[in-house]
């Protein structure tokens, strides 16, 4: 049984990983929901998503700390690091930030990573509404290959499902409209393996049986397309490809990555390019310095008319307060941004010679949508 309808279209937004890394702060995720209320939500952009490591007190730039201290409650569930979250001082959570975000008429995203914290496990912590203790459901010999925070969730007992019911019981009282979860969909490159299939499956089940609607989205990729259909069952959203980033040929490698997906394009699922590496990114972020986008105005009209002709959910990378008026009228035009939400029957057409074309059915079906792409001329011109 596929999901109940809770991402009828692409969903639209920022997340803070393109620009700030692991580091970002409470201060600069309200600087860019604020300009995405007065600039961006008459387009339909509402998301706003804080990325991976936010229960960490000393993150900083190009990466991960490893083994490093993170914040959490009594129960192992990782709560924001209040130096850098200063309103989730006294056990508030992100509830505070929540609803200053829900006031601006916007939607809170939150990043988290596959199982329990490791320094759970160490402390041994109960879980939250059984007898069962970290170590009882941590499976230690499941890691993640780039991350030293967490080991995965043994789901042969029952206190694993219970661990992932108490976390999103702590963000049903937070708030959270959308989880963006990592370690989930891809192993060095290959389709997820058993226990992270396990992990996806206790992660959507405890958000099918929380009351408040959330969207899940899985990370990273390339996802496997022989997992399609049990990914279409279990998340609205799911990566296609490796970590995106502003070079030229992570574009051209992905038009092979759509026209394998292009037959599980929605409604309600969507197979996800990942973010856009576009406006003000690298200020502290994991590859590269301090900069504007790398790519030309030419790839950037590329990046924005590819994703929307394969319905790509479509999140903002850069550090929206930044934008020139070109990115923000790059992403505030209303007919390519209709492409992405309301097409349908979007495939490619035709692939020789360099010349890529795309299409798509208008939402009345009475005309269509035609992209092509001169991708070696980096060309593109939408008819």
């Amino acid at each position: 049984m596929k999901n109940k309808i809770l991402a009828s279209t692409p969903p639209m937004g920022w997340n803070s990983w393109d620009c700030f890394g692991t580091s970002v702060t409470e201060d600069e995720v309200k600087a860019n929901a604020e300009y995405m209320a007065a600039n961006l939500l008459k387009h339909g952009w509402e998301y706003i998503v804080i990325d991976i490591q936010w229960s960490e007190p000393n993150a900083k730039a190009h990466g991960y700390r490893k083994f490093a201290k993170l914040e959490m409650d009594k129960y192992g569930r990782l709560i924001p690091a209040v130096n850098r979250f200063p309103s989730s001082a006294d056990g508030k959570g992100f509830k505070p930030l929540a609803e200053y975000i829900h006031n601006l008429g916007l939607k809170l995203g939150i990043h988290i990573m596959r199982g329990i914290p490791r320094q759970a496990v160490k402390e041994n912590l109960l879980i939250k509404n059984t007898e069962y203790h970290a170590q009882d459901i941590a499976d230690t010999n499941s890691v993640c290959p780039w991350n030293t925070d967490m080991y995965g969730v043994r789901s042969d007992t029952p206190g694993g499902q219970a661990y992932y019911n108490s976390i999103i019981e702590l963000y049903e009282e937070w708030g959270v409209d959308y989880i963006k979860a990592d370690d989930m969909t891809a192993l060095n490159g290959k389709p997820a393996d058993e226990n992270r299939l396990n992990d996806i499956k206790m992660l959507s089940n405890a958000i099918k049986n929380n009351i408040r609607p959330i969207v899940l989205s899985l990370s990273p990729g390339p996802a496997g397309i022989s997992q399609a259909d049990f990914l279409e069952e279990h998340a609205q959203l799911w990566r296609i490809s490796d970590d995106f980033w502003d070079k030229w040929s992570d574009i051209l490698q992905m038009f092979d990555y759509m026209r394998t997906w292009q037959k599980h394009i929605g409604p309600n699922t969507w197979p996800d390019a990942d973010m856009l590496p576009i406006g003000k990114i690298g200020i502290r972020a994991e590859r590269g310095e301090n900069r504007f986008t790398r790519f030309t105005r030419d790839e950037q009209i590329t990046l924005i008319s590819l994703w929307s002709l394969f319905r790509s959910p479509l999140m903002f990378g850069g550090n929206l307060p930044d934008n020139d008026e070109f990115t923000l009228e790059l992403i505030t035009n209303d007919e390519v941004l209709a492409i992405n939400q309301h097409s349908s029957n979007n495939r490619e057409v035709y692939n020789q010679n360099g010349i890529i074309a795309w299409s798509a059915d208008t939402k009345d079906s009475e005309e269509i949508y035609l992209g092509i792409f001169l991708i070696q001329r980096i060309q593109t011109q939408m008819l």
